[in-house]
């Protein structure tokens, strides 16, 4: 641990350009995440490319807007928080229903869609926020352990193994230079330094990366080399096939309610409370190994209430403006902070202000939207490692000669992972879940739990690691290391990293 503190120090003084910089490339590697699920959930509610590129636009701006509300009001952590793949299930379940399907024409469909979406997602965020605010989220963290959150937290990077090869694997031409180039710049260069005394291999892996292999993609779609190939591989590999620069308006300003009213549905609502709660799981995981990355202490529970309240709110804006999805921590984001060693609160500031800036200047946003998938697979594959391994490092601090923790730690990792995998598979091969009952929003519910690596994980790492020789295995648990973060007044570095900015917490003490 002293080592990796030593590292991170080294590095944690960066002047302005280089902040902008790692600022700028926090932004292009949420770009990911932000472009491909409207792209998978917009067609299929009746859009238009005009409509995807809207939506991409609200995401980002939205995105944008609850980095800045996490930075300086939640955890107080380096974290991006963008769209989560975790309302997936409940929004295709919204898609679906049988009413908005009656619809003929598939804008009108598309907009009855959001609106729809935007009820659930408006109602759903009461989760959050009650059980952030209520400190409830905080005093269930009382039954976490390092060894209970190791592979949780490692499930939140290796759960996420099919956005990686198996979608570089779309297009190898790309992704597999892409993968290489990363590994050799950010693991084996990153000690030179061309340009005065900055490791520029270091701290722009990212950037060198994505602009090198984004121009010999573009060279590769020039020059007709996918012209006769099939239009999946079109798809996938040409830098001209999202038609986002051509859809995209020079300016456009989101706000609440552009999509018309939210409409509300029970069914609906409780099917996206489903998602909510897969999203504060995974959130709460990220935010553990964003401290770690960070070299901050593990968030109190005060401070992880507080976080997952905001993301709440977070929530009610994405139902407010109309993204299509709700929010959650970015997992690559907080890969980043690992694979440049800058833990900096206000480099992601800086970021969250890109994300603001190019969403309203929606051709030049558009630009960097156009970047082909395989290419942040392939960064995917190193930052989601990246963050599994910083959740496996938590049992050091435990016992693993321990039986106990060796079998409650290998349970965990494998079915947090073969469960989901299972469900997947299931809808990719029948078009719905396991759990498929008369009861839609049932159904919805179950499906999106259990489609979640990190949740699975979670129940079974706390019901065994709570239920199992609690007593007897407090040490070989690592809670003698672990109990002095529980709250804010347990180590003296917690104001350091986690008290309010304005000097708020005047007004917010913390409980």
């Amino acid at each position: 641990m002293e080592h990796l503190e030593f590292r991170f120090r080294q590095c944690a003084s960066v002047d302005s350009a280089e902040t902008i910089l790692l600022a700028f490339q926090n932004y292009i590697l949420m770009l990911g995440t932000s472009v491909m699920i409207p792209s998978f959930l917009v067609p299929a509610m009746g859009g238009n490319p005009g409509d995807k590129a809207r939506v991409i636009q609200t995401l980002l701006f939205v995105a944008g807007i609850n980095t800045l509300l996490q930075a300086l009001f939640g955890t107080r952590l380096p974290a991006v928080v963008g769209g989560s793949f975790a309302y997936v299930i409940p929004v295709a379940y919204i898609i679906n229903d049988s009413s908005l399907q009656r619809i003929n024409d598939p804008h009108e469909r598309f907009i009855h869609t959001m609106r729809a979406i935007q009820g659930a997602l408006i109602v759903a965020s009461s989760i959050q926020i009650v059980l952030g605010y209520s400190q409830v989220w905080g005093l269930f963290s009382r039954f976490f352990s390092p060894l209970g959150m190791a592979p949780v937290v490692g499930l939140v990077g290796l759960g996420l193994i099919q956005r990686g090869f198996p979608t570089l694997g779309n297009c190898v031409e790309i992704g597999i230079p892409m993968l290489l180039l990363v590994i050799g710049l950010s693991l084996y260069l990153r000690h030179v330094r061309p340009f005065r005394d900055i490791p520029i291999f270091e701290r722009f892996p990212v950037l060198i990366c994505v602009t090198i292999i984004w121009i010999y993609s573009v060279i590769l779609t020039a020059s007709g080399a996918y012209r006769h190939r099939p239009s999946q591989t079109q798809h996938n590999c040409r830098t001209d096939r999202a038609n986002l620069i051509t859809t995209a308006p020079w300016f456009m300003f989101p706000y609440p309610l552009q999509w018309g009213p939210p409409t509300f549905s029970v069914g609906h609502s409780f099917a996206m409370m489903s998602a909510v709660l897969v999203s504060m799981v995974e959130s709460t995981g990220a935010y553990k190994a964003a401290s770690r990355l960070a070299i901050a202490t593990p968030p109190p529970a005060y401070v992880l209430s507080r976080g997952i309240g905001w993301q709440g709110i977070g929530i009610l804006l994405d139902g407010l403006y109309g993204t299509g999805t709700g929010s959650t921590v970015s997992v690559e984001n907080v890969g980043l902070l690992g694979l440049t060693r800058v833990g900096s609160r206000r480099v992601v500031q800086i970021s969250a202000g890109f994300m603001i800036f190019f969403a309203t200047l929606g051709k030049f946003g558009a630009v960097f939207a156009s970047i082909p998938f395989p290419i942040f697979a392939a960064l995917y594959c190193v930052l989601f490692g990246l963050v599994g391994a910083v959740g496996l490092s938590f049992l050091q601090f435990t016992n693993m000669n321990s039986m106990r923790n060796l079998i409650i730690t290998g349970l965990t990792l494998f079915l947090g992972i073969s469960v989901p995998q299972f469900f997947n598979e299931f809808w990719t091969s029948s078009h719905h879940g396991p759990v498929h009952t008369n009861a839609g929003w049932f159904n919805a519910f179950l499906n999106t739990i259990f489609s979640s690596p990190a949740t699975v994980g979670l129940i079974v790492a706390v019901i065994l690691d709570n239920t199992l020789e609690v007593e007897k295995s407090k040490k070989d648990r690592g809670m003698p290391w672990w109990v002095k973060f529980r709250t804010f007044r347990g180590d003296n570095r917690n104001e350091e990293f986690y008290t309010l900015p304005f000097n708020l917490n005047r007004f917010f003490p913390p409980t």
